[in-house]
């Protein structure tokens, strides 16, 4: 098997465009939005785009287009520029803040399959076998990550088709929820639910737990995981047709896309939501917000039209349902794409020699098969070891929200801050460049690792000043965490002595 041609055929601009936006592109963002800062949101989600999203996506047309044929996708670049230990450690932190996401996610997938089964959040009525419902939705989650991993390891096509397939459906989803919003706002005559007093209202959040100017500043976290994952792309660089043009014209596009989609959704909320009389129930957590919202925007739309109070209902339990359907298949492709995207990554694309063997090798679909089931045990465990810790519903998903947002973010301290020396380089060939002068490569490092510093810092600060331990802990024991071992795992590896190879990269196949 030549290990330099990917398998099957290739992924192109649409297909990469559907895959970015089911990664990155998230419906449950805006709704998360709405309800922890109202319409006051929208100025840091406009804020992270322009100061976040847009620099970094750049960044990464520019390190994936002159590294078209690195299978290492974050590993090559980081390697590239800053060194293979540096390289090491920040992307071990980067693949284990996905795992975090994997625990995240496999649990938060079944309440969008509640909802479309149930036509609402049942999730915390399940109590079988004597497992409280935390516990039977993290047994849920194992099962899903075991079935993921086993699908996945059978090919990249079924993966590039899956997400896909999920980009399409969560994009019906946004534009079924605008078209809903349109008709309201028509219907009504430009009243909102929520009303808008005057500038305040674009600044100050309806929610008591975000009124403090930590508790705000903290947001910006939110803001900046909304636009997390760009960089999981890279890991199919050498899937795609005409890498060097399709690469960067697929981010630039879908960033654009996903920024006006963001706003807008956020913006539009407030036309079918009054914050205080939905929003403000106990039984309202980060993990069934999405379903409780679309609900009601079925209700209001009814009522807004004169029907009656049953067909409004029926309404609102048919939008639940859509919105289980589009949020299941968008968490669904979104899974499958970074279960294989990120371990291959950096286990691919780095020395064999800092990797047990079994690690390395590929099966005869191409995957790191072996690779994966580790991933898929680790993020069991963790799932198991969560679910089974004895919070509350709404503890748990807060826990695994902030768990995976400063996680998730840490890493784009190293792809920021390794920039501007992978600029430096003059051997490599780049058919697209964007930072022209030296100094603009200088001045956006800057700016933007202050911006991600800056959300990190004050999410982890903020469960603190609250005396709420348990958050702050799970907050910030991540990176930390994974980068201690990731320093571990390398030192420790490259003491043993190398292995026979003809060639660095070589794969062996199972």
């Amino acid at each position: 098997m030549d290990s330099d041609k990917p398998l099957g055929r290739k992924i192109g601009l649409l297909s990469l465009i559907m895959m970015i936006f089911s990664t990155v592109f998230g419906f449950a963002n805006s709704t998360v939005a709405y309800e922890q800062m109202g319409y006051a949101a929208i100025i840091w989600y406009v804020f992270a785009a322009l100061f976040f999203f847009l620099p970094v996506a750049l960044m990464i047309a520019e390190y994936g287009s002159a590294l078209k044929s690195a299978q290492g996708g974050i590993y090559s670049w980081l390697e590239v520029a800053i060194g293979e230990k540096q390289a090491f450690i920040g992307t071990f932190i980067w693949l284990c803040s996905w795992i975090i996401w994997m625990v995240s996610t496999a649990s938060k997938i079944w309440i969008p399959f509640s909802a479309l089964l149930f036509g609402s959040d049942q999730t915390q009525t399940w109590t079988w076998w004597g497992l409280n419902s935390t516990e039977v939705v993290g047994l849920l989650g194992i099962v899903w990550v075991l079935l993921v991993t086993y699908l996945s390891s059978r090919g990249i096509e079924g993966i590039a088709k899956v997400g896909t397939f999920g980009g399409f459906l969560v994009s019906a989803l946004t534009v079924i929820f605008l078209l809903v919003s349109l008709v309201i706002f028509v219907a009504n005559h430009g009243v909102l639910q929520e009303p808008i007093h005057g500038a305040s209202t674009w600044l100050i959040s309806p929610n008591q737990s975000f009124k403090t100017p930590v508790a705000i500043l903290s947001f910006v976290v939110y803001a900046v995981f909304a636009y997390s994952g760009l960089e999981a792309m890279g890991g199919v660089m050498d899937s795609l047709e005409k890498p060097q043009k399709t690469f960067p014209r697929g981010l630039i596009i879908a960033m654009l896309l996903i920024t006006v989609l963001y706003s807008l959704s956020i913006l539009m909320w407030g036309i079918s939501t009054n914050w205080h009389r939905v929003l403000s129930d106990e039984t309202v957590n980060l993990g069934n917000i999405t379903y409780i919202m679309m609900n009601n925007a079925g209700l209001v739309l009814g009522h807004s039209l004169g029907l009656s109070h049953q067909a409004s209902v029926l309404l609102g339990s048919f939008l639940t349902r859509f919105a289980g359907l589009g949020m299941f298949a968008a968490y669904v492709g979104s899974f499958f794409i970074m279960l294989y995207s990120p371990i291959k990554s950096f286990i691919l694309g780095s020395d064999q020699r800092l990797w047990p063997a079994k690690l390395v090798k590929v099966n005869a679909h191409g995957m790191p098969a072996n690779a994966m089931w580790w991933q898929a045990a680790i993020v069991s465990f963790l799932i198991f070891a969560v679910a089974f810790g004895g919070s509350a519903a709404q503890k748990f998903y807060l826990i695994l929200t902030d768990m995976s947002n400063v996680a998730s973010t840490a890493p784009y301290l190293f792809i920021i801050g390794a920039f501007p020396a992978f600029k430096r380089r003059t051997d490599l060939e780049r058919p697209y460049v964007f930072f022209k002068k030296p100094w603009q490569t200088q001045l956006v490092t800057w700016l933007v690792q202050g911006v991600v510093l800056f959300g990190i810092v004050f999410t982890c600060l903020q469960p603190i000043l609250d005396h709420d331990y348990t958050t702050a802990f799970w907050t910030i024991i991540g990176p930390l965490f994974f980068g201690a071992l990731g320093w571990l795992l390398y030192h420790h590896q490259t003491r043993k002595p190398a292995p026979k190879q003809t060639k660095l990269g070589t794969k062996v196949v199972e």
